[in-house]
């Protein structure tokens, strides 16, 4: 059996370990696994060298501080937006396959049902508008062999996010409260990688066309529900989280109140959608709890 040489950007990120983890147990990979350290991809050259020794490339490298974005947005957009029309054009050059991760934040999240993966996009912050840069780059520059995968509220048992925040907070303080009138599909990272991984052996087959996937669970919640759902989870009192609006939480970037995606092209790739936010919940509870138990308390 032949091997393929896949390329990982942003290895050192939460979606990044767990597809290097993913892969890294096929017998007919080769992978190298870059961190930021390893290719920056704001490096026009170094990107190039790395997409050159590559059958496909998966690229989860971000700038994710979406409150940071606001304050420097050139910085984002240098990230999420400039670098990612560079390495789009490396694999146009190369004729290989690239799947890039985005976001819902390319939405305005005033709808009232699931945005459908060619729905009209407005972002309405800094973040959303230099992730949807980087997906009009891959678009363009790969018609062909381009792949964006949209994903949202995203936890794993790597780096910080929320499911991991709540179960910390859980060890000092006996309420915490959560806003409940921002709707979306909480996602969990790991599951995220074997669709991905799943999408890239399809892209190299020919069997998936390009374009726009939504990478998110299926069905919807709060953060509210989120929290108590992993309280629950954990066997703790979900009584302990408490509602409240994003009034009491505002933060520098707007954030879209309605981030709930459609799912309707993983059909056209055969592959069907990804499982329900409340079941993928109970499937990552056990590695997020030693997770947690690992980490320092909160000061």
């Amino acid at each position: 059996m032949s091997s393929t040489r896949w390329l990982v950007l942003g290895a050192g990120g939460m979606l990044g370990r767990d597809l290097t983890a993913v892969l890294s147990d096929r017998s007919d990979v080769v992978l190298t696994a870059a961190t930021r350290s390893d290719v920056d991809v704001r490096d026009a050259d170094a990107v190039r060298r790395a997409v050159a020794a590559a059958d496909i490339v998966i690229n989860s490298s971000a700038w994710t501080d979406v409150d940071g974005a606001e304050a420097d947005p050139a910085g984002a957009m240098a990230v999420n937006g400039d670098a990612v029309g560079v390495l789009a054009t490396a694999c146009a050059e190369t004729g290989i396959p690239l799947i890039h991760v985005s976001t819902d934040y390319v939405f305005p999240g005033d709808a009232t049902q699931p945005y459908a993966e060619d729905a009209p996009t407005a972002p309405i912050n800094a973040y959303g508008r230099s992730k949807l840069a980087g997906e009009q780059h891959v678009l363009r520059e790969l018609p062909r062999l381009g792949y964006v995968v949209r994903t949202a509220w995203l936890y794993g048992e790597h780096g910080r996010n929320f499911v991991r925040t709540m179960l910390t907070l859980a060890q000092t303080r006996e309420t915490v409260e959560v806003v409940d009138d921002q709707r979306g599909q909480p996602t969990w990272s790991g599951a995220l990688a074997v669709r991905l991984v799943e999408l890239g052996q399809r892209a190299l087959a020919g069997t998936a066309p390009p374009g726009v996937y939504h990478g998110t669970a299926s069905g919807e919640t709060t953060w509210y529900g989120l929290a108590r759902a992993a309280y629950e989870l954990a066997g703790l009192d979900p009584d302990r989280v408490r509602p409240t609006t994003s009034q009491a939480f505002v933060r520098p970037a707007p954030r879209p109140s309605y981030s709930v995606l459609g799912h309707a092209r993983w059909t056209a790739a055969g592959l069907p959608p990804l499982a329900d936010w409340r079941a993928m919940l109970t499937e990552a509870m056990p590695r997020l709890i030693p997770a947690v138990s690992n980490a320092a308390p909160p000061a």
